[in-house]
């Protein structure tokens, strides 16, 4: 029961977190947006990636533009709900907004933008602990932000501990051996995103790791599994104003993982994996999408999510796998409709058969049930934490179609990836998602391939019955 409350309170703070956002925006959102009902007999949403989709590092890709000139009335106000899911999150919402405004000359909302680390605003039993985070930008302001209270960045455990960062010769202490400050134990990591110096990073983090996040001691006799990980961004790779891919924050978490089992002989442990492809990270871009929905005055549900990427293995697996929980979340709620006998019986129902599924699980909170695991035939790290559980109670799309564009980590010159994954490492085509994630080959085809953006949206519209004009 214990298991089922928490549950119940991280969707509730989910819903009222992004209510809370919103009400400090209602100026703001209503100027954005049309109040009209949906042109068609369907109703859906748009979920856009940014990097190799709308941008290329600063540079906007010019069909982007004309997109969403086509996307606004003549006012500038969206005809349908838009939410920009990226994997970066260096910075904070405002900021990434502003500068999205900026290149596709439209306004764009806080309430529009999902970084990485955005669901972690639901992970409320780590925001009291004491954190050290990882990344680049303002990572304290974004972790304040995002809930966590008591906050150590890299950059503080290196002056508190001067001794621990020596690989960089010149930033070593000059004149003897200095005192160390001293921190309270660290009971957890928050990676964000891709650090600027690696070397530090992995050395400081591997040092917090064997000491039971206490850096100043000794690596003690091994104390596994460690203290609890929170990674946000898989990408290997992405798209910027480069000819080829750029290193990602899923190249670093590589790089950690190997070091961590090279000098412990164990696997590195995440508490969760968030951003795309994991479904936590869709889940809460629905509830965005739906939000936004309701402010346009539409009174039926989204039906259909449209998630326009360049990135096979983030943006098309992540749709595709979040498509598959969907599915999946609606033959579970028929069959037990079909048990019960009505609406009012299938939610006691279902009620019942959650419980009895957290009392057999047990375990920690942020851990998905092996039941539900199995139903879904995903990972819990695909699932991506307690967030990932179907809420039975929420009207959820009936699909999430999935868009591949040729402006960013794809080409149409790229062979095609083979059906059978045991054939799947060869130099052509390599495996580039997370360790922990399962490759499917199914997932990685996309239910479209356009040239970009602009002929993305245009077919949309054109399978939904609407208009751009």
């Amino acid at each position: 029961m214990q298991r089922m409350k928490a549950i119940k309170s991280v969707w509730r703070l989910l819903n009222a977190s992004c209510e809370g956002a919103a009400k400090q925006r209602r100026v703001c959102v209503s100027r954005n947006y049309s109040h009209n009902s949906p042109q068609g007999p369907n109703s859906f949403g748009l979920l856009f990636d940014i990097d190799g989709v709308l941008v290329r590092g600063r540079t906007p890709i010019p069909e982007a533009k004309q997109c969403f000139r086509n996307l606004v009335d003549q006012k500038g106000r969206y005809k349908v709900p838009v939410v920009f899911v990226t994997n970066a999150g260096n910075c904070m919402r405002q900021t990434k907004a502003e500068q999205l405004s900026h290149l596709l000359e439209v306004e764009v909302s806080p309430d529009q933008v999902m970084l990485s680390h955005s669901p972690l605003r639901m992970f409320t039993r780590f925001h009291k602990m004491c954190v050290l985070v990882s990344g680049q930008g303002p990572v304290q302001e974004v972790a304040h932000n995002l809930g966590f209270q008591d906050v150590v960045t890299i950059d503080m455990l290196r002056e508190a501990y001067p001794l621990l960062d020596v690989v960089d010769h010149n930033r070593r202490p000059k004149d003897g051996i200095p005192a160390t400050k001293g921190l309270r134990p660290i009971e957890a990591v928050v990676l964000f995103g891709e650090p600027i110096r690696w070397e530090t990073n992995l050395q400081l983090i591997i040092d917090v790791l064997l000491t039971n996040g206490n850096p100043g001691s000794t690596w003690g006799p091994m104390q596994y599994p460690h203290i609890p990980i929170l990674a946000c961004n898989m990408d290997l790779l992405w798209m910027a104003e480069a000819k080829n891919p750029r290193f990602g924050h899923g190249m670093f978490l590589v790089c950690l993982e190997s070091v961590y089992k090279k000098v412990t002989g164990y696997e590195l442990k995440y508490e969760a994996l968030i951003g795309k492809p994991s479904v936590v990270t869709y889940n809460y871009a629905e509830l965005l999408i739906r939000q936004q929905a309701e402010r346009l005055g539409w009174t039926k549900p989204v039906k259909r999510l449209y998630a326009i990427g360049d990135n096979p293995m983030a943006d098309i697996y992540g749709a595709n796998l979040y498509n598959r929980y969907l599915q999946a979340s609606q033959s579970s709620k028929a069959q037990m409709q079909a048990k019960s006998g009505g609406r009012g019986g299938y939610l006691q129902a279902s009620q019942s058969s959650k419980a009895q599924m957290q009392a057999k699980s047990g375990g920690r909170g942020g851990e998905v049930q092996a039941e539900t695991v199995s139903h879904l035939k995903m990972t819990s790290a695909e699932l991506g934490g307690v967030s990932g559980v179907y809420n039975a109670e929420e009207d959820l799309p009936e699909a999430c179609i999935s868009m591949l564009v040729c402006t960013g980590v794809y080409s149409r010159d790229q062979q095609e990836l083979p059906s059978d994954p045991t054939h799947t490492v060869t130099e052509q085509q390599i495996f580039h998602g997370h360790r922990d994630f399962r490759f499917d080959p199914s997932l990685t085809q996309p239910s479209f391939v356009v040239q970009d953006v602009k002929e993305a949206v245009e077919l949309v519209f054109q399978q939904e019955g609407w208009s751009l004009e």
